[in-house]
Parts: C-alpha cells; sequence; structure tokens
C-alpha cells in the first residue's frame, strides 16, 4: 500500500470515529479538543488562547502544549499529513475530480516539468561551451544561475503564518475570546458534520448550516495556500519544529542523481504537499522545519537515496555536484 493511501486512510478513520462521537453524543470531542471524561487534550492553539482570554494558568492547556511541543520535537508536522481534515478534504476533492480534469492537470504538470527540463538542459549546455564547473553546494545542488529558471525564496525565521498567529493572540487579548477557533477549518469542519446532521436528523435548521459550511469551503478554495501562508496552527509547530532532528528526511548524495550523476531529477520538490524542495531548500517555499515525515519523497525517490533516519545526521559544508555530460541529461527530456 501506497504511504498516501495508508494516510489518507488513517485521516478519514480518525475523523469518521471523532464526527460519529459527535453526532452521537459520546464524550470523545474533535481533534480541536479530544479525550475522554476527565482525560482531555486540547489543539495547542486553542489552549495557548484559552490562557490568554482568561489571563489564567490552566494545567489542561498547559499539558496540552508540553505534549504538543513533545509531539513536534518528535514527529515534526506529522499531524498536517496524517490526521488534518483540512489536508483529507483536499485529497478527496483531488480524488473526485473528473477524469478529464485530472488528465488536464496532469499534462499541465508534466508540460512544466519539462520546460524546465529543457530550460535547464540548454543552460548547461551553455555552461560546459564555456567550459563552466557544475559545483554546488549542499543546499543548492547545481549552479542555479547557469539555468535562469530558479528564483530562490528568501527564508526568514518568520513568514505570513506567524503574522496570522500573532494576529490570532492578539485579538484574543483583545476580545477576551479565542477569535481564531471561530474560523479554524478543522473545527469548521466538525462543526460542518454537526450542522448538516442536526438539520437532517431533527429538522433543526439555522442560518449555521449555510454559515458554516461556506467559510470552510472560503477558505479552502480561496485560500489554497492556506497550510503554507496562513494557518496560525503549522505556525506554531514551526516554532518548535525547527529544533527537530528525529526522523527528518536526509538525501545519500551517493545515490542522489544529482549529486551522484548530475542529472536533473527533483522528484522529491514535485511530490510534497508542502512545497518543501529537500534538495534544494532554497527553492521551495518551506524548509524541514516544517516536515510532515509523510514519506512522500522518500517513496518519490528513483534510486532510493532519500531516508528518514531516527536522528538525521549533522549536515556537510559542502558537495561536490558532477558535471551532467549530454547522454545523462538528453533521455530525461523523453
Amino acid at each position: 500500500m501506497k504511504t498516501k493511501n495508508l494516510r489518507t486512510i488513517i485521516a478519514a478513520v480518525v475523523f469518521g470515529a471523532m464526527a460519529f462521537g459527535l453526532v452521537a453524543g459520546v464524550s470523545t470531542g474533535t481533534l480541536s479538543g479530544f479525550g475522554w471524561d476527565t482525560i482531555a487534550a486540547l489543539c495547542p492553539l486553542g489552549a495557548l488562547g484559552t490562557m490568554i482570554a482568561t489571563k489564567t494558568m490552566i494545567p489542561r492547556a498547559v499539558i496540552s502544549l508540553v505534549i504538543m511541543a513533545a509531539l513536534v520535537l518528535l514527529v515534526g508536522r506529522a499531524f498536517c499529513a496524517w490526521l488534518c481534515p483540512t489536508t483529507l478534504i483536499y485529497r478527496i476533492r483531488d480524488y473526485f475530480r473528473s477524469p478529464k480534469k485530472r488528465k488536464a492537470l496532469a499534462e499541465q504538470k508534466n508540460s512544466e516539468i519539462k520546460a524546465i527540463s529543457q530550460q535547464e538542459l540548454e543552460g548547461l549546455h551553455a555552461a560546459m561551451g564555456k567550459g563552466a564547473g557544475a559545483k554546488g553546494d549542499a543546499e543548492g545542488g547545481h549552479a542555479c544561475g547557469v539555468c535562469g529558471k530558479c528564483q530562490p525564496v528568501k527564508h526568514g525565521k518568520l513568514d505570513s503564518r506567524h503574522g496570522v498567529l500573532a494576529g490570532a493572540l492578539l485579538s484574543t487579548a483583545v476580545f477576551g475570546f479565542p477569535v481564531f477557533c471561530l474560523v479554524c477549518p478543522v473545527g469548521l469542519t466538525f462543526a460542518t458534520v454537526l450542522v448538516l446532521w442536526r438539520a437532517f436528523s431533527a429538522g433543526d435548521a439555522t442560518i449555521g448550516i449555510i454559515l458554516i459550511p461556506a467559510m470552510l469551503i472560503i477558505e479552502i478554495v480561496f485560500l489554497r495556500k492556506w497550510c503554507t501562508r496562513f494557518c496560525p496552527l503549522s505556525a506554531l509547530m514551526n516554532l518548535v519544529g525547527r529544533f527537530s532532528r528525529t526522523f527528518v528526511p536526509v538525501i545519500n548524495d551517493e545515490k542522489c542523481l544529482e549529486t551522484a550523476k548530475g542529472a536533473s531529477c527533483s522528484k522529491c520538490a514535485e511530490v510534497c504537499e508542502f512545497d518543501i524542495n529537500l534538495r534544494h531548500p532554497d527553492f521551495g517555499e518551506l524548509t524541514t522545519a516544517d516536515c510532515t515525515r509523510c514519506r512522500a519523497c522518500v517513496d518519490a525517490c528513483p534510486t532510493k537515496a532519500i531516508t528518514m533516519p531516527l536522528f538525521a545526521p549533522a549536515k556537510k559544508g559542502t558537495v561536490e555536484v558532477l558535471e551532467p555530460t549530454l547522454e545523462d541529461l538528453e533521455p530525461k527530456l523523453d
């Protein structure tokens, strides 16, 4: 079974179980606050917001934050890939697209990859004609100034998600309750299930049956980069994930096509749902601090050069990228 299918099944089973408990009145809660009886864990952002709103140190909230920090240090943002209902909705949407639409998107993606490969090939042809070497550092891998296509992203310590996080916490302090919880897509997903259930089972139709799903659709459809640009929960996990060194994907340069043969590949970047470019971090929207341990890059690597060891080895300063020959590169464009 492919890891992607396994992730989808796990997320669907967890969501289904919690949705059933919600409509059946069983005290299991939701992914925003779950547990049993007096044992419960809160969403870390909700826990932090609750303490700010009440100006009180709540033991249950503190425990939730400690648990969250420990899990992120161990498995990064695994929640996003394996449990988050927002990610699950994205996958379901892609699955139910018409065959024509899926074919069009696949052709578009393939044409973009081919175009980039063609431009890289032409650039490398020109570079070799001038006698230029093809050496790069461990973070870049190839001389992207040659191909003229790649535009590095300026990664700072903070990004737009942290701005949303700051706004969520500030609004909580101003209004006296966790404002973001009203628009959190995780909470809205379960709220949609609840209002629809009440409408069809008890005829309890309110404005919420329109408003709640509409808010969820707006966030998912119109804020398509929600996970990488807007989600304050991912921003909170990012702050802790920077210190995680366990199960981080690493590349064996002796097996990687780019460093071992000087051939263009980028399969790991193509399959990453969270826009991380493992081979060329400077050209991805996020870095490994946001890795969800989804294993998509591990499965996609054609030479099995990517692994996720218990502890990531220390990064080397530089690696040498072999100068490619035309025989290495031209078959890639077929």
